[in-house]
């Protein structure tokens, strides 16, 4: 059995969506898990939306999620060039075989004449409309020389159009249901059916896997194959990805709902690769109750059989549990390395080798969601003045408070082992001199050493901060 061939063919028309991600993915993993090919393709024919940068955007997410490609844009390849608007001969050529033949045929009606017979409609069955075969059965003794025209497929007038989804199962469609779509614009531009039909036949594509949304697309797609003489490629359709109330994840929607779509948006909020793959995975495919993967696991035990049909919602809380655990994977030193430039950010300035980075960044390392979130987390390391915040200074730096913590000054000076079990021990062994809980001193000096009530553990917070900023944070805590 041949190796499957399969393919990722975005439009350019702005980032790369997470549901568009998902369907790379699908096939990515395909591939690699088979050792197939993965054809990545720029579907660049929506020439007033489609720009270089748009391009650009893509691949450089698609790169960032180490999506690579076995054939396409920079690598090049066989069934090139992977650009549809760089293919219009080829188009051209196979809709010309597909009128010489008689499956296809040129339709030189205007649009207005096809809206007047739209209008001509009872108003409730005009979005209804199917156009009328107007020139479905003229010669080319009817051309009209010089005149405009599109080309138009001639679609079976009985029968069904059947296929059997990987994901779906079977689906059946009545061709009636089915009008003479347009397949060239007057300008020569493929619409979308067509265009995809040609370049996944020429490609040698041998499954087809996208959205649920393109089924259909799926039987015109189908009739063009068999018009051709085309054997039919495999089709794999995967369910939506929706909104935690149910709608679409659109681009509209970005930032709704806590839901980002952009891949970039991810990247630029601090997740990490790994965990964004295994977020969009679990959006129709499990191996059993497994939620964590690593980038192998997903190709080890991906598999269309494992899909399910129903669409997903987006789980935020769930979301940013799956990035917070992907970070816990990494090394504190990768993790120091990848939360320095989110630093900016956060408003401070560090060197990529100050000593402090990384033992700053292992006490945040677990408590973070995203590398974003693990940079505002540890920015009081960094600051030369931290604000504290009003309302914890109201409840929690009362005068007995203030007396504690220059009393925690006192032995903070004089501690000869500053490290986490030294400073542990030498505060304990205060507290159990005064009678003291950790409680009675642990809230306020959080409050003075890190302007908020929420930190890493104390007496971390003190070793890295170190004995002189403690110190002096302590200090005018108390008011001295």
């Amino acid at each position: 059995m041949d190796k499957p061939r399969v393919r990722f063919a975005p439009s350019p028309t702005g980032y790369l969506h997470i549901g568009s991600a998902r369907t790379a993915l699908f096939n990515w993993l395909w591939a690699r898990k088979t050792g197939g090919t993965f054809v990545l393709r720029i579907e660049d024919t929506d020439q007033g939306r489609s720009t270089e940068a748009s391009t650009k955007v893509i691949i450089d997410s698609l790169h960032w999620l180490g999506l690579d490609w076995d054939e396409g844009p920079e690598v090049g390849g066989p069934h090139g060039p992977y650009f549809q608007m760089q293919r219009l001969d080829l188009y051209a050529e196979y809709a010309n075989r597909l009128v010489s033949e008689g499956r296809a045929y040129r339709c030189y009606a205007t649009r207005e004449e096809i809206e007047a017979l739209r209008q001509k409609l009872p108003e409730k069955k005009r979005d209804g409309f199917v156009y009328p075969h107007l020139w479905r059965d003229k010669t080319e003794a009817d051309w009209i020389p010089g005149a405009p025209y599109v080309i138009r497929f001639k679609t079976p007038l009985t029968g069904t159009t059947e296929f059997v989804d990987r994901v779906y199962g079977a689906i059946k469609t009545q061709n009636s249901l089915i009008d003479d779509f347009v397949i060239i614009r007057s300008d020569g531009v493929p619409l979308y059916n067509f265009g995809a039909v040609v370049d996944d036949l020429t490609m040698g594509i041998t499954l087809v896997a996208r959205g649920s949304d393109h089924i259909i697309n799926t039987p015109k797609q189908i009739l063009m194959y068999q018009a051709l003489g085309a054997a039919v490629p495999e089709y794999a359709h995967m369910p939506m990805m929706l909104n935690p109330d149910g709608s679409k994840i659109s681009k509209r929607s970005s930032g709704q709902h806590g839901v980002d779509v952009a891949i970039e948006d991810y990247r630029l909020r601090g997740w990490v690769p790994d965990a964004v793959l295994n977020l969009v995975a679990r959006f129709g495919w499990s191996a059993g109750d497994q939620e964590l993967f690593t980038r192998a696991e997903l190709v080890e035990k991906f598999d269309w059989a494992q899909c399910g049909s129903v669409d997903g919602r987006f789980n935020v809380k769930k979301a940013l549990w799956i990035s917070g655990e992907h970070l816990k994977r990494l090394t504190d030193e990768d993790f120091a390395a990848r939360v320095h430039p989110f630093l900016a950010g956060a408003g401070v300035t560090v060197a990529a080798d100050d000593p402090r980075l990384l033992p700053a960044a292992r006490t945040v390392k677990t408590r973070s969601a995203r590398l974003i979130d693990a940079a505002e987390a540890m920015a009081f390391y960094f600051r030369d003045e931290i604000t504290l915040d009003p309302a914890a200074v109201e409840k929690f730096l009362t005068p007995e408070a203030k007396a504690n913590l220059r009393a925690m000054a006192d032995v903070l000076t004089g501690v000869a082992d500053f490290s986490d079990a030294g400073i542990g021990a030498a505060i304990e062994a205060w507290l159990a001199e005064r009678g003291f809980d950790i409680k009675t001193v642990a809230q306020p000096a959080r409050v003075a050493l890190t302007g908020r009530t929420a930190s890493p553990g104390l007496y971390e917070v003190i070793a890295v901060l170190g004995r002189e900023v403690s110190v002096r944070r302590l200090r005018a805590a108390a008011g001295e």
